[in-house]
């Protein structure tokens, strides 16, 4: 969708961007990190799921040999040979029901976070009826604020406390967002459950990919990564299906009760979510409770198994210390000063800025936040419009995970913003009376659809791609910190925008994304099935034949 945490992931790209949250944001938010440490003690109940496999595939055994470059978990891609390594423990193909019901567990959190994203669309005109158009827009924005905090913490707190030990500092934070809302007696109590719940939703964010791709074998964890993405939709959609019954000045609570519910649903799932035993080995190479874990996600029935994915575990811990990944050790790591004033990566950087900048700036969250306010006076019920913006929503992001390895990210992305460009002009047309008042709906649902196709997953999907490893994490969490500040002014100034320039409001957006456009056609490398050094070529001007420009501009 439209929050840092909206790209589907697919199998074939380099290691998860969320993995890699620079450790140096700790210094900026190390006092409400250490609030959320106390609330993900890991050593809470343990799962109590027994390992049943429901589909079984080729398990390692200890015989079968294993590439570091192709297996190893956490494992960047080699500059040289172009193998690709994944982030999380690899080995057996088995799905087996403890690994379903902890995906299944940790999801909540990232259907939260779409949930909050759409909820505050309806019920504008019921909460505290009589409230200005700043406090509302100040209220939405809250969100973000908190956003860009909680995805700063994530990093360091999953380090420090374990992945599950931040996926449950999360949910606390959801329970207590959410009752703050709903037992809220002003708008500045509404406020502040905003921000709180915009700090969990920047953590899973965060959180949420690690951990999934810590506990996922290397066979569906492609698979199982799209889930998080179909969470967020989702929870957008539901947040629309349930204002038509409670959108109410009677009922407006129990919309940011369903937050409360779910978070609580979350820490009673507890016993259902093992910690990730890639963490477990980065604390204690000795660990057993790291094979156990393994065992009983995997369904191992032999230890050989078990310890030849322990060996996999332990070389990609390794790497990542020497890498900086996020691995649970410490290890140098490039800092923003170094990747801001290395000139040979200058226009990479420009370009991952550009594309998160261009992900909140084209429109997308005006969308979401303030639809039932757009559709008022274009169809009978607003809140029809928003559910099938949702429901088109869904199907678009299911799509953009067939076609994203199939079609380049340079490509996709074209078609994106020059489709959501044309959506602009026609959407204006449409509220000058030039069309039917029915096509703004329609127009509307081709701008979400194409919103996902291109500038929802890609621009986290191609940080890791276009950086040396040890850049990656300095340049998702700068990358994260400005997606979060542009959702931020996105919530706060479109209410304005809407009342000054009316049917015009969407000109800024169409603006931005022709932009876009032409910078992407002018200066965005292709990165789909290249090296890093085939990149950097590409940015120098030298001819790449794998998909590239042929004499791509001098940045």
């Amino acid at each position: 969708i439209n929050a840092p945490m909206f790209e589907p992931v697919v199998a074939s790209h380099n290691p998860q961007p969320h993995e890699h949250i620079d450790h140096t944001a700790a210094a900026l938010v190390g006092p409400f990190t250490a609030v959320m440490e106390n609330a993900g003690d890991n050593d809470l109940a343990e799962p109590l799921i027994p390992p049943l496999e429901i589909g079984k595939g080729d398990a390692p055994t200890s015989d079968t040999p294993s590439s570091p470059d192709t297996e190893d978990a956490g494992v960047p891609m080699d500059d040289a040979s172009g193998t690709e390594g994944t982030s999380g423990a690899t080995g057996g193909g088995a799905v087996t029901t403890p690994l379903v019901a902890a995906v299944s567990a940790a999801s909540i959190g990232q259907f939260l976070l779409g949930y909050n994203t759409g909820v505050m669309n309806a019920p504008h005109a019921v909460v505290f009826p009589g409230h200005s158009t700043a406090s509302w827009s100040i209220a939405v924005s809250a969100f973000a604020v908190g956003g860009g905090i909680g995805a700063l913490a994530g990093g360091p707190l999953a380090d420090r406390r374990g992945r599950r030990g931040a996926v449950l500092s999360c949910s606390a934070a959801f329970l207590l967002g959410g009752a703050l809302q709903s037992f809220a007696p002003d708008m500045l109590t509404i406020v502040l459950g905003r921000l709180v719940i915009g700090v969990a939703s920047g953590g899973v964010s965060t959180v949420g990919p690690v951990y999934l791709g810590e506990l996922a074998p290397e066979s569906v964890r492609g698979a199982l990564g799209t889930l998080f993405q179909l969470a967020v939709v989702l929870g957008i959609l539901l947040s629309n299906v349930l204002a038509f019954p409670l959108a109410t000045e009677s009922r407006w609570r129990m919309l940011f009760l369903v937050t409360a519910i779910l978070a609580a649903v979350q820490l009673f799932c507890a016993p259902f979510l093992p910690e990730s035993p890639r963490w477990l080995l980065s604390q204690d190479r000795e660990s057993r409770k790291a094979r156990m874990v393994i065992k009983f996600l995997r369904g191992y029935r032999d230890d050989s198994e078990v310890e030849a994915e322990v060996e996999r575990s332990l070389r990609a811990v390794e790497a990542d210390n020497t890498t900086g990944g996020t691995g649970g050790g410490e290890g140098p790591r490039k800092t923003v000063r170094d990747l801001m004033t290395d000139r040979k990566i200058r226009p990479l950087v420009l370009g991952s800025l550009v594309l998160q900048m261009a992900q909140q700036l084209s429109g997308i969250n005006a969308v979401f936040y303030y639809s039932t306010m757009f559709f008022d006076g274009v169809i009978g019920n607003p809140l029809v419009g928003t559910t099938l913006v949702s429901i088109v929503n869904v199907i678009a992001t299911l799509l953009a995970v067939a076609l994203m390895d199939k079609c380049g990210r340079r490509t996709l992305v074209l078609w994106s913003a020059g489709g959501m460009c044309i959506c602009c002009i026609l959407l204006i047309l449409s509220l000058l009376g030039f069309l039917a008042n029915i096509m703004a709906l329609v127009i509307v649902n081709l701008f979400v659809s194409f919103f996902e196709l291109g500038l929802g997953p890609i621009p986290f999907l191609i940080v890791p791609e276009m950086f040396r490893t040890e850049y990656v994490s300095t340049a998702m969490s700068v990358s994260l910190l400005i997606n979060w500040v542009c959702n931020f002014i996105v919530g706060l100034v479109f209410p304005f925008l809407d009342a000054y320039l009316g049917p015009f409001s969407f000109v800024p957006f169409g603006v931005i994304l022709l932009l876009v456009f032409v910078f992407v056609l002018l200066r965005l490398p292709e990165t789909r099935g290249k090296t890093h050094d085939e990149i950097q070529r590409e940015i120098d001007g030298e001819v790449v034949g794998v998909g590239g420009f042929d004499a791509m501009p001098r940045m």
